[in-house]
């Protein structure tokens, strides 16, 4: 039996900054009465990184910077996950200009083939889509006890949810 050649699979990433604090959109209060907000005050944040395959399939890893430090390390467990991929990214300086990242691209582009979005068009991205679900499902106007709680939940939240989005409505929008 011949064996099939890997062919390139379509992958779309992105990163979201989560912030430990409470987001109100609207609350309950007695007319001519202050209301009273829950809120951490500590701006404390956590970073994800995600991805999205034309298959259906997904990766997210939660870091605490969205920098070269975080991504180089998420793209080693992306191409792992994905050996040839076609893949999507923003023009963030780290993705674009950074040493390392630039020679880890050179090095893999046989079997990483890099495209960008285009500048200040964030609705092409798919993984914008993902990031609003989460942020509205899991942080909503919820107020967490502990800062590892709200990572947990956020970490929960990616590893178990199944995005179906068509990515072809999005690059080629």
């Amino acid at each position: 039996m011949a064996h099939q050649p890997l062919t390139f699979v379509v992958v779309v990433e992105d990163e979201s900054i989560f912030t430990y604090d409470v987001k109100i959109r609207a609350v309950w209060a007695v007319k001519g009465s202050k209301p009273i907000i829950l809120t951490t005050g500590s701006h404390r944040k956590t970073c994800l990184f995600g991805a999205l395959a034309e298959d259906g399939t997904q990766l997210f890893r939660q870091y605490s910077n969205a920098d070269s430090d975080s991504f180089l390390p998420y793209m080693k467990e992306l191409k792992r996950k994905y050996p040839k991929m076609i893949l999507f990214i923003d023009k963030v300086a780290y993705h674009k200009k950074e040493a390392r990242v630039k020679k880890f691209f050179r090095k893999n582009k046989d079997c990483i083939k890099v495209r960008w979005f285009p500048t200040g068009f964030p609705e092409a991205n798919p993984m914008e889509e993902c990031w609003n679900q989460g942020k509205d499902k899991v942080l909503g106007s919820r107020f967490y006890d502990s800062f590892g709680d709200f990572k947990k939940t956020i970490t929960k939240y990616y590893r178990t949810k199944r995005f179906k989005l068509d990515l072809y409505k999005y690059l080629c929008h």
